[in-house]
């Protein structure tokens, strides 16, 4: 049996040593199985590539790869499942958020015949704007797009080789690879634990990054988009001719005078702002559409100690 552990990177060089001894002591000095831990740095202009090759000289069983970009952590992750060649493959942070003994238990689930192992928050030690923004999100996506999302979410998982062939056969774009994990339906396993506050360096997880989630996550997995689209265009529509049979109405008795030019121009307004929302969804849409259709890769690996990526 062979475990792969995908290690995605994004500005973590101080992070990686204590984060591979980490791992070296709780994990791969525990097992009695074979492993392999593939690090992907998702174009980090820090010094976390350098690190990565350091680490690969003290094992062997560390495979690096460095993309040419940042292509965000769907790409990333997708990468890093790509090139594991166990029989499944854990997908952890590189913040040491999240307790590595954790990786015990999930490999313990699959073997109990799980195909996807999730790992949920029961609590999480970090700021109230970070835990409410998260609960948001996750009270968002399971009511509009995956009911099945766990309450507190997941960043960290396990995936049978069979759900990541199903992952690589989607070659989705703007996508989220965790809604993909939930969509698929595979058998899945929870094990829950309590996520640490980042005691090294510093989140790179931005406000335009979290906002590229949440879009990510309903246009490809909720037509709630559409659906509010047709709602607002048909009560748009009724409000409109109840309104010109009032005016009309009006009109006809003698109770319109003059025109009512304040109302004319908030009328017009209120048209005009719904009329740009919906062309903007609809963009959302058509630009997905057209992203899918040039192919472009998911990533473009730069750099790696595997001979098949050169």
């Amino acid at each position: 049996m062979k475990v792969s552990v995908v290690i995605p990177i994004y500005y973590n060089e101080d992070n990686l040593k204590p984060l591979y001894n980490d791992i070296k002591e709780k994990f791969i000095d525990k097992i009695d199985y074979k492993y392999e831990i593939i690090m992907v740095n998702d174009g980090s202009k820090d010094k976390s590539y350098e690190v990565m090759k350091e680490l690969a000289l003290l094992d062997n069983n560390i495979k690096i790869i460095s993309l040419s970009r940042n292509f965000g952590s769907h790409a990333a992750c997708l990468c890093g499942l790509s090139h594991a060649t166990g029989d499944c493959a854990i997908i952890k942070a590189a913040d040491l958020q999240e307790p590595t003994e954790l990786m015990l238990d999930m490999v313990e689930s699959w073997k109990s015949g799980n195909n996807v192992v999730l790992a949920c928050r029961e609590a999480r030690e970090e700021s109230k704007s970070q835990v409410g923004f998260a609960n948001l999100y996750y009270w968002l996506v399971r009511k509009t797009s995956l009911p099945n999302m766990p309450q507190n979410g997941f960043d960290v998982y396990l995936l049978d080789k069979k759900v990541i062939k199903v992952l690589e056969s989607l070659d989705e774009k703007n996508s989220a690879i965790t809604g993909q994990i939930l969509w698929s339906g595979f058998k899945t396993g929870i094990v829950y634990y309590t996520r640490r506050a980042r005691e090294i360096g510093t989140s790179k997880w931005t406000l335009k990054k979290k906002i590229r989630l949440v879009s990510d996550t309903l246009f490809s997995f909720s037509t709630v988009p559409i659906r509010l689209l047709e709602m607002v265009g048909v009560l748009s529509f009724f409000i409109g001719i109840i309104w010109a049979i009032v005016v009309f109405i009006s009109k006809l008795v003698g109770n319109i005078s003059v025109s009512g030019f304040t109302t004319l121009f908030i009328f017009n307004l209120l048209s005009f702002g719904i009329t740009m929302t919906s062309m903007g969804i609809l963009g959302e849409y058509l630009w997905r559409t057209f992203d899918a259709s040039r192919k472009r890769p998911p990533y473009i690996i730069e750099d790696s100690n595997n001979t098949e990526d050169e």
